[in-house]
């Protein structure tokens, strides 16, 4: 997947807000990889700020809607991860500023 096309799928993925923060998934750090395969399938690797977050499903579906309008994407499988755990300094300044966390 080339450079631009990486940052469509980030940009598209910044739109998705964690419900329970209010900041985005991507400058939450939770985001750790994103593929697009030869079939079109947008393999985003991500994990959550905790394993029994309760909206876990509503994310999902929120990632997958934000990818559904990008032309190369056909299809997006969320692939959750715990390894390596999130921890705050995953996150970005922006984050981290606007959660005041320093």
């Amino acid at each position: 997947m080339d450079e631009a096309l990486k940052e469509n799928i980030m940009g598209a993925l910044e739109q998705v807000v964690d419900p329970e923060l209010g900041i985005d998934i991507v400058n939450l750090g939770l985001v750790y990889d994103v593929e697009l395969n030869e079939e079109g399938t947008c393999i985003v690797t991500m994990t959550l700020t905790s394993m029994g977050c309760p909206l876990a499903g509503t994310i999902v579906e929120q990632v997958k809607a934000a990818l559904v309008g990008i032309p190369e994407v056909k299809d997006v499988d969320v692939n959750i991860v715990w390894n390596p755990p999130w921890t705050k300094d995953k996150m970005s300044r922006y984050a981290k500023i606007a959660l005041g966390i320093s």
